[in-house]
């Protein structure tokens, strides 16, 4: 049994908290279909099925079991970098069979009594999370951290509090089926999907669900403003989308550390940012220095951290992480506080699930940084003004995408993703419900 599984049964043995108003732990049908699924249709998904093992299965077709429920036929999903973490086990409170997905998009196939706003046959997409509407995050749209539909005891007691359920993305979250499948459930589905007009197509609209709107609460809650220049650590499509937002918010210059083809992607995208290949730096400051060297001998006046803590660079953190003596590394953000100027901000989206060792907090109190955690994004605080982009042209989400793909594939995907081969950046997955491709949509990749 590995450490998430673990965690999961622990959380069982100790209990939920009672603060849901939606069924918590639904995370496949096929694992109580009496309960939870249809009785004769069944649909693929993407199920996790151990440590570094996913596997497209048959299970149940999902049924409504609430009001508030939506069914959706699943038109586009895709694969995000932190559903590698899920991937790697260092999210925790992970069961054998649950389906993976945390951004789709689809069409509405069905629908609970008290859902009067949707209406049969419209096309809509999700937000990765889970909002009641009416608790006091909701009523200000900070719809990451409702606080009525995640009861989980040890998040609350790890974090201090919870976060809203997500779809796809363990226990841990409240425990949802995600949308890497033919059909999904969307509890509280009057208040989690957002209508997608017929001018923005499923491949336009489905990043709505997160990545958008994840970049864009990046830059903006770190404060990025008229003149900044900002320093991005990854080259992945949430930093491809931060260097984009940066600019839209004034920042004069944008500097992306990464490494290998993600860079040269970057450049054939986005030919105003700058670049720093960290793995051609010689010592461990390497980084540091060189924007140092950059900026004027101080600094970026903006940091933005888009990769994850999963990722140790030294011998010594690969030790400390697989003895178990901390989750995360702090190399990134450790470089981060070191390279901005003094007074500087870092800003943290990539995922941080628990504790990390050697943080230089000197450096965070002495010199003034401005720390950041910008949290999950709450996508229902963004995603009215961002389609507005995208229907604008302001917006373009393609320019991320570099695979279209199908959704029995995904096993294959997974393993391609993790690898970063194939020059695979954002994916659009397809299903037997995908209208025809829009014009700017990459050509179909079967494996």
């Amino acid at each position: 049994m590995s450490l998430s599984q673990a965690a999961w049964k622990a959380e069982q043995a100790i209990g939920h908290n009672d603060n849901a108003i939606t069924a918590q732990d639904v995370t496949n049908p096929g694992l109580n279909r009496e309960k939870w699924g249809d009785p004769t249709e069944t649909m693929k998904a993407l199920c996790w099925m151990g440590k570094n093992n996913v596997q497209m299965v048959d299970t149940p077709k999902p049924k409504i079991i609430e009001p508030r429920d939506v069914i959706l036929k699943v038109t586009g999903s895709t694969v995000c970098g932190s559903d590698l973490h899920l991937l790697h086990g260092s999210v925790v409170e992970m069961q054998k069979g649950d389906i993976l997905g945390h951004e789709f998009c689809g069409i509405v196939e069905s629908k609970g009594a008290e859902v009067t706003n949707l209406d049969i046959g419209q096309r809509v997409v999700a937000s990765f999370q889970i909002a009641c509407g009416d608790c006091y995050y909701c009523a200000q749209k900070l719809s990451s951290q409702c606080e009525r539909t995640n009861s989980n005891t040890i998040e609350k007691g790890m974090y201090g509090g919870n976060t809203a359920g997500m779809f796809g993305y363990s226990h841990f979250t409240g425990g949802f089926a995600g949308g890497q499948a033919e059909y999904v459930r969307v509890p509280l589905g009057d208040v989690n999907l957002l209508k997608l007009p017929d001018d923005v197509p499923d491949e336009k609209g489905l990043y709505l669900s997160d990545v958008v709107c994840t970049s864009w609460n990046c830059v903006v809650d770190t404060g990025v403003k008229e003149g900044d220049v900002v320093a991005i650590w990854g080259a992945g499509p949430i930093g491809q989308m931060c260097a984009d937002f940066s600019f839209m918010n004034g920042a004069k210059r944008v500097i992306m550390i990464d490494q290998n083809w993600r860079l040269d992607f970057v450049k054939s995208k986005y030919p105003k940012v700058e670049l720093v290949d960290f793995s051609k730096l010689s010592n461990t400051k390497g980084v540091v220095n060189r924007l140092k060297e950059m900026v004027d001998g101080r600094g970026p006046d903006v940091a933005l951290e888009c990769v994850a803590g999963e990722y140790p660079k030294s011998i010594a953190h690969k030790l400390e992480m697989a003895a178990g003596l901390e989750t995360d590394s702090p190399e990134i953000l450790n470089e981060m506080i070191e390279s901005v100027r003094n007074y500087g901000r870092v800003g943290i989206t990539g995922v941080y699930v628990g504790f990390t060792n050697h943080f230089n907090i000197g450096s965070l109190m002495e010199r003034g940084i401005r720390f950041i955690g910008n949290g999950q994004a709450p996508v229902h605080l963004y995603w009215h003004e961002l389609l507005k982009k995208i229907q604008s042209g302001e917006i373009d989400p393609l320019k991320m995408v570099t695979h279209r793909v199908r959704v029995e594939d995904l096993d294959k995907v997974y393993a391609k993703f993790d690898a970063r081969a194939d020059g695979m950046q954002k994916v659009y997955v397809e299903t037997k419900f995908s209208a025809p491709p829009c014009k700017g949509s990459p050509a179909l990749t079967t494996y």
